[in-house]
């Protein structure tokens, strides 16, 4: 139960001192209010669910390399540095993917509905 707790008060912690994190979390809900009143299927909640997952925790990953990053190196270094973007380009990619596949999920949704007016 304490490592549950504990985990919880790292998504707290990630939601209180993280802008990017916050923002992922405005997304995830906006497009669980549009998936719903789209109505979408049970296939493509899973691939939207594994989207937001997938993105909101490697910006916890990308969180806790910044701490331990700014722990063990407080002044600059290059290679803290890089260590910080490589992380930082691991929720580019996850959130790339996910628009991907939340504009295959969506797209032809939305056509569908002006088609039918």
């Amino acid at each position: 139960m304490k490592s549950f707790i504990h985990a919880w008060h790292g998504v707290a912690e990630t939601a209180r001192k993280q802008h990017n994190f916050r923002i992922h979390l405005a997304a995830t809900a906006i497009v669980i209010a549009f998936g719903s009143f789209i109505g979408l299927s049970t296939t493509e909640w899973l691939a939207i669910t594994l989207s937001i997952g997938f993105v909101l925790s490697l910006e916890m990953v990308n969180t806790a390399v910044e701490y331990l990053v700014d722990l063990i190196s407080p002044e600059y270094h290059l290679i803290a540095g890089k260590a910080k973007d490589v992380a930082a380009g691991a929720v580019l990619v996850a959130a790339s993917t996910a628009w991907i596949i939340g504009l295959i999920v969506f797209i032809p949704k939305i056509i569908r509905m002006f088609e039918n007016g």
